[in-house]
């Protein structure tokens, strides 16, 4: 990506439980970029150019809502773009929008779309806002008033796959019914909600994690030298064979040949606010 402009902005402490971080972003000159499934869900804020994404023949509106996704996909802008989005953690965007996640699976929402007028409002004040800092406050103010009005079981519940999201990141081969079971639902009961607040089914995320928790590794071991092996095994994976076909399907390249175009980098495992 181009990066004339990049900042990352760090949640307050109420808000680290849901949301991971903020970024903002501006170029004056088009935009071509390739992106992988990283596991979070987001909202983002358009104030210039919109982007194009040709896998879903969708252009993102300027206010959108961006669901858990199981593929790589290009993203184009024509112009300048200044965007501010909100990276959430993988079960936490339902306590703002007080509906499914999986609503919102594979698909580009434009936030307009929602019968929720003080996100519409939120939207205003973005788009009417030249200062970022100031735009991540209003942003901040908005999610912290969401937190307040959400019903007990519903914050019990995030409690819940928080618990399974994090043993997924510990120990990507463990089963659903594992999952289940330390979250003490029935396996029915465990997809069930997991589908709701995490926006994709339980064994389509651990392959996500697992894809990710590969390339958070090849990251941290680019310049040792890269031992496929060892990554296989520590991400979850059955053998090296099954690491290969998992990690091509997510990002159209397999690992050695990912490393002769780019340099790797994980989403889910990396804090860009340390």
């Amino acid at each position: 990506m181009i990066q004339e402009d990049f900042k990352f902005y760090k949640p307050c402490k109420l808000l680290q439980p849901y949301v991971r971080y903020y970024w903002v972003f501006k170029s004056h000159r088009p935009l071509n970029t390739f992106t992988y499934p990283i596991g979070c869900p987001q909202f983002i804020f358009h104030k210039q150019t919109p982007l194009y994404i040709p896998e879903l023949n969708t252009t993102q509106d300027r206010l959108t809502v961006s669901g858990q996704v199981n593929f790589s996909s290009h993203l184009y802008a024509s112009g300048d773009v200044e965007m501010i989005v909100v990276v959430f953690h993988p079960h936490a965007m339902s306590m703002f929008l007080n509906m499914p996640v999986s609503l919102f699976y594979n698909q580009e929402v434009s936030g307009y779309s929602l019968e929720n007028k003080s996100f519409h409002e939120l939207a205003a004040r973005i788009s009417g806002c030249e200062d970022n800092a100031i735009c991540i406050r209003h942003i901040e103010e908005w999610l912290l008033a969401q937190i307040a009005d959400s019903l007990s079981d519903a914050a019990y519940n995030i409690k819940r796959m928080d618990a399974a999201i994090r043993q997924i990141y510990r120990f990507p081969q463990t089963t659903v019914t594992g999952l289940s079971s330390i979250v003490c639902l029935s396996k029915k009961q465990f997809e069930r909600l997991f589908h709701s607040f995490v926006g994709i089914k339980p064994k389509e995320y651990i392959r996500i994690v697992r894809f990710q928790k590969a390339l958070a590794q090849m990251q941290q071991q680019s310049d040792e030298g890269i031992n496929m092996a060892q990554i296989a095994y520590t991400s979850g994976y059955a053998d090296q064979s099954h690491f290969i076909r998992e990690f091509k399907r997510f990002c159209g390249y397999t690992p050695l040949s990912l490393l002769e175009e780019s340099s790797p980098y994980s989403d889910l495992f990396t804090d860009p606010t340390a």
